[in-house]
């Protein structure tokens, strides 16, 4: 015959803390609840198992041995709990490059989680390049294609750069009609000169003109401050269709660079049903909204 499991659990806890108040605390119930539950263990066995003490209680020698049988069996019950618990709720994690989870993911996200409500997306950030094994992520989204063994790879969009600005700095600077009059505006960078450099060499002007203006570490900085107004930036076009269709930003010219290069949707081949649900997910996203370039 088996003591009230109530009863146990709450004789566990007591004697953990050797405190009935901290045991109250710990399972949401008053003192005299503990203290209850205890005389009827006590009861139960017909033997005492605390000593009371004026500054708490003391377990009795001949009971410790059934706290500590307590205690692991009830720590075991919580790990396979917590066991039961994720193979019913899935969870997955999302690393991406920040261009794209600000610009794609993040705003849409919400969508996915409502359709998918057993699913935990956990987002954290990728580098450009990056490769599914080393994010150990379940699914990645970057710049440039993984070709690694076991490993799904899908195309999102192309890397395309073209030069945008914002209607506001139009205003100003009026909108140009060639290649040298973007040169003579505010020029902004990402992370390198080099890309502007190389633009003006396709659209044959002095690759020198391209050496000005301030350079941003990160992308979305870039993208921020050419929305904002302070001049002329080399975007993705893709990755920026949302500002181009909603008038954020104005292409300003056909001729681009950096078109060979693309962005893509990384998962594994034996990836689980969760992984697979959300990349057929983000694929439809992307799908759905019209090229923003005019490619």
């Amino acid at each position: 015959m088996m003591p009230p499991f109530g009863a146990l659990r709450v004789f566990e806890a007591a004697a953990r803390h050797a405190s009935f108040s901290r045991a109250a605390d710990e399972l949401h119930v008053t003192h005299a609840a503990v203290s209850h539950q205890i005389r009827q263990l006590e009861a139960w066995f017909g033997r005492p198992l605390f000593l009371r003490e004026k500054r708490g209680v003391r377990l009795v020698a001949e009971a410790e041995r059934l706290a500590d049988a307590l205690s692991a069996s009830f720590e075991r019950i919580a790990a396979e709990a917590e066991l039961l618990k994720l193979r019913t709720k899935s969870e997955i994690t999302v690393a991406c490059i920040p261009s794209i989870a600000t610009r794609w993911l993040i705003p849409a996200l919400g969508d996915f989680l409502a359709a998918h409500s057993d699913v935990t997306v956990k987002v954290v950030y990728a580098a450009a390049e990056q490769r599914l094994r080393e994010t150990g992520c379940d699914v990645l989204i970057t710049l440039g294609a993984d070709t690694s063994e076991g490993v799904l790879c899908e195309r999102l969009f192309s890397r395309l750069n073209r030069p945008v600005a914002s209607p506001r700095y139009l205003e100003h600077k009026g909108n140009p009609a060639s290649a040298e009059q973007i040169a003579t505006m505010d020029l902004l960078h990402d992370e390198t000169t080099a890309h502007w450099r190389q633009w003006f060499a396709r659209a044959g002007v002095p690759r020198p003109l391209a050496a000005k203006g301030p350079v941003f570490q990160d992308f979305n900085m870039l993208a921020t401050a050419a929305i904002a107004g302070h001049g002329v930036a080399l975007c993705p076009v893709e990755v920026c269709r949302r500002e181009i269709e909603n008038g954020d930003l104005v292409v300003l010219s056909q001729i681009a660079i950096l078109e060979e290069e693309s962005y893509f949707l990384i998962s594994r081949s034996s990836r689980q049903k969760a992984a697979s649900a959300f990349c057929a997910w983000f694929k439809m996203v992307v799908d759905a909204h019209p090229n923003g370039g005019g490619l």
